[in-house]
């Protein structure tokens, strides 16, 4: 047992030993030619690879020769055209947009749920509400406030309106809007409403900034073409107007069943703008998508209420209209791109450094798969210790040398 412990511990000494003095050692690479065709062809194909991946995608796709800026400074400024014929009414923008002027957020009603003539006093709750339905006053508790039902219970077991059953009575707005609403038909004509959207940029690191108006030579001009124009990607790129029933279009959505739930729609303005380029490349593109979750009924669509108020006889009232409608999220991207000497070198660099990629999998592959016999091992690795030698004098010098020489493995080599 001690012999065995012994022997142990001088082979971990030895170990040891060898590890920290093989630290101070010194590597340098060698040269060898091994003229094999199939790994010749596995080193050009992988340093094909290589460098194709750099100068296609790093230099080219990628432009890893610029300084770039992702965080431009952004304005928006939305407005909402166009009017409407909804029964013996005509609509503008004061009626149906939310807010008329606004920024990077814009809303248009579609349809209206209108509950009229509401006043402050007593009614039943609505029977849906937790608790709500009775038979006698003691099912109802004075003073109770459900933050999911209408209003304050008064302690009393009333009719439900004109039906036979009976609800607790609570202090509110009457009557309530479940049961006095007035569903009002959608505002299909909105498919025609306009939305003119401004933006600017400024990308502050190279002092650049940018529009997504076409420039004119007098303002006269512009105006007369903002208000003729109609967004085309291809034939007008620069115009600011944009039909609800394009931007439903491009989102994938059906502009009719919006009407019924309404829903949030998101306009993405994207400027990718190389300024090394001329400046009239740089200009936006626009992207669509609905935002709220279709599928969750509970998240989806977009409505809102408000009340219009009033006084008839004397006494406050109110007109409460639940508006169902599409709103608009103007999300602005912005990337400039400049060359720079800087990561020019720095992806140089990288490049060349990545083509020794592959003589370190040429060379696994030869010790591995195709070095049988251990015969390029023996080649490739030489260990030179400096010791004293009977140097063999040459017409020029003195030379003996194990650490940097050339190889030429081609004869007695089973392949």
């Amino acid at each position: 047992m001690c012999g065995t412990c012994h022997t142990f511990i001088m082979s971990f000494h030895e170990f040891l030993k060898a590890y920290f003095l093989g630290f101070l050692d010194y590597e340098t690479p060698k040269v060898m030619v091994v003229k094999n065709r199939t790994l010749g062809v596995i080193y050009r194909g992988v340093q094909f690879l290589v460098i194709t991946y750099f100068i296609w995608y790093v230099f080219i796709s990628q432009k890893a020769y610029q300084e770039s800026e992702t965080r431009p400074e952004s304005s928006v400024y939305t407005l909402m055209k166009g009017s409407a014929a909804h029964g013996d009414q005509v609509l503008d923008t004061v009626e149906y947009v939310r807010p008329s002027e606004g920024g990077d957020v814009i809303s248009t009603i579609l349809r209206q749920e209108v509950t009229y003539d509401q006043r402050q006093g007593t009614c039943a709750e609505y029977f849906h509400v937790a608790n709500a339905n009775c038979t006698k006053d003691s099912d109802c508790v004075m003073g109770e406030l459900d933050f999911n039902g209408h209003g304050r219970r008064t302690g009393r077991c009333v009719q439900y309106y004109n039906y036979t059953f009976k609800t607790c009575e609570i202090q509110t707005w009457c009557p309530i809007e479940e049961y006095a609403v007035v569903r009002m038909a959608p505002l299909v004509e909105a498919i025609n409403f306009t939305v003119f959207i401004r933006n600017s940029i400024f990308f502050p690191k190279f002092g650049v900034q940018r529009g997504n108006i076409k420039d004119a030579s007098n303002k006269r001009k512009m105006h007369k073409y903002i208000s003729k124009c109609h967004y085309d990607e291809e034939k007008e790129p620069y115009c600011p107007n944009f039909r609800l029933g394009f931007i439903a279009d491009q989102a994938r959505e059906n502009f009719s069943e919006l009407c019924k739930t309404g829903g949030v729609i998101g306009v993405f303005i994207n400027w990718k703008c190389d300024l090394d380029l001329d400046p009239s490349r740089c200009k936006p593109t626009y992207s669509f998508r609905r935002l709220d979750l279709r599928k969750d009924q509970a998240n989806s669509g977009y409505y809102y209420r408000f009340a219009k108020y009033y006084d008839k006889d004397g006494i406050e009232s109110r007109t409460l209209i639940k508006a169902y409608g599409i709103r608009l999220d103007v999300i602005v991207h912005g990337y400039a791109g400049k060359f720079s000497p800087i990561p020019t070198i720095i992806s140089t660099v990288t490049a060349m450094t990545s083509v020794g990629i592959c003589t370190i999998i040429c060379d696994w592959i030869m010790l591995t798969f195709i070095d049988k016999n251990e015969i390029y091992s023996e080649r490739k690795f030489d260990e030179v210790i400096k010791e004293s030698t009977v140097a063999i004098s040459t017409e020029l010098s003195s030379i003996y040398s194990f650490s940097s020489n050339q190889s030429d493995l081609s004869d007695g080599v089973a392949l």
